[in-house]
């Protein structure tokens, strides 16, 4: 029978979920469940003393009470530090009392989320410095929800620019107030209890706010705690940013004009146009010369083209050989393409590159391209005479 119950009495320790143990009246540890085992280390398994185990400023405070503790007929409770495996000290809540032969004491431990002197005095500081940043940030709005989206916190200087307080939605849901209005705007609220940060530029209250909604995380690292959302006035940054907006497009519409001016399309002659390019012509220039160009041709109908280099300096290396594909995608709309006043070191870098310039029609100036585009078209346009056999002289009366 006695076997059977050392029997039980083992199978207790080993599959109960609590801190249990059994002690000495001297403190020393004899028995303790596997729960405690595994919290506490090797440590319990070599029958050590709590006193040895305790965090040595609270080893005091543990002999006052475990005298308390060998002197009572009842239970006694208190708290210590002890250290477990890691060489961390853990605090946690002790019940015990002494068995009815007071040869040995029965006890259990709890974790105890107690708060020591230092962490008091960090947490402190950690909130210290969140009011200084919330009192002293201009145009910003913080406030803090639990689980439940109710608000416990409410602050910022950036309330009064929407007619609030400190502290004005203190208590109030937010699902409540605001789940409407932000579904309006496709924000979710729900959504910012799923873990993660969440981040939205929305109007509000006639204001632009750069808002994010940051997970509060429990005493295990967990989110689930609530959320804290920051809200930062950005309407003076939007206003900036649309005058930006505004000054670049007129910017890009000044460079069109510029561009425009500078690459004319003239039509000189009914069928004939012509392009003047002055300065330095570069291959991004090319390039829009030739969707102008070819816009043009399209739209006038045009059977000659004349690009006039006459007032052009320098190219690039890549610019001669735009100039070749040029003429080639004249002559692919149906018109012929002319290159006129072709400077002398403009001719050595189109030679240097060894392109076939043999389709390339190339003439000495602007007036020579004029004449000899109007005198094709003058022979084109000239009706053909057939040869037919003189008629027959009548003869005299």
């Amino acid at each position: 029978m006695e076997s059977d119950s050392n029997a039980l009495l083992g199978e207790f320790f080993a599959g109960c979920p609590d801190l249990l143990f059994v002690a000495s009246a001297e403190g020393a540890l004899l028995h303790a469940s596997d729960a405690l085992r595994e919290a506490l280390g090797p440590a319990a398994l070599q029958g050590a003393t709590l006193a040895e185990l305790a965090h040595p400023d609270d080893r005091a405070a543990l002999a006052e009470a475990w005298s308390r503790l060998v002197a009572a007929d009842g239970p006694v409770s208190f708290r210590v530090r002890l250290r477990d495996g890691s060489g961390a000290h853990r605090p946690l809540s002790c019940n015990a009392r002494r068995s009815s032969d007071r040869g040995v004491v029965f006890g259990t431990l709890r974790a105890t989320t107690e708060v020591t002197e230092e962490e008091l005095k960090a947490f402190r500081l950690k909130a210290r410095m969140f009011d200084a940043i919330v009192e002293h940030l201009d145009d910003t709005v913080v406030w803090g929800l639990d689980p439940d989206a109710v608000c416990f916190y409410h602050e910022g200087k950036g309330l009064a620019k929407i007619g609030l307080k400190s502290g004005h939605l203190v208590g109030a849901n937010w699902f409540e107030i605001f789940d409407d209005e932000a579904r309006k705007a496709g924000i979710d609220l729900h959504a910012w209890f799923d873990g993660t940060t969440h981040r939205h530029r929305d109007e509000f209250f006639g204001i632009h706010w750069d808002l994010w909604a940051i997970p509060l995380r429990d005493d295990r690292g967990e989110p689930g705690a609530g959320v804290v959302c920051v809200s930062f006035d950005i309407t003076e940054a939007k206003r900036v940013e649309k005058e930006l907006r505004t000054q670049l497009q007129q910017i890009e519409a000044q460079q069109r004009v510029i561009r425009d001016l500078s690459t004319p399309i003239i039509e000189v002659w009914d069928g004939v146009l012509t392009l003047p390019m002055v300065g330095t012509v570069d291959s991004v220039r090319t390039a829009d010369v030739m969707d102008s160009l070819l816009s043009k041709i399209v739209e006038k109908q045009a059977r000659y083209a004349i690009l006039d280099l006459t007032g052009v300096e320098v190219v690039d290396t890549k610019v001669a050989s735009h100039i070749i594909e040029l003429v080639t995608a004249i002559r692919l709309l149906g018109a012929e393409g002319i290159v006129a006043g072709i400077k002398p070191n403009v001719a050595q870098t189109m030679v240097a590159l060894g392109l076939d310039m043999s389709q390339l029609n190339t003439q000495r100036n602007l007036r020579a391209a004029l004449n000899h585009a109007i005198r094709s078209m003058t022979r084109a346009q000239a009706p053909s005479v057939a040869a037919s056999p003189a008629p027959a002289e009548k003869p005299a009366p």
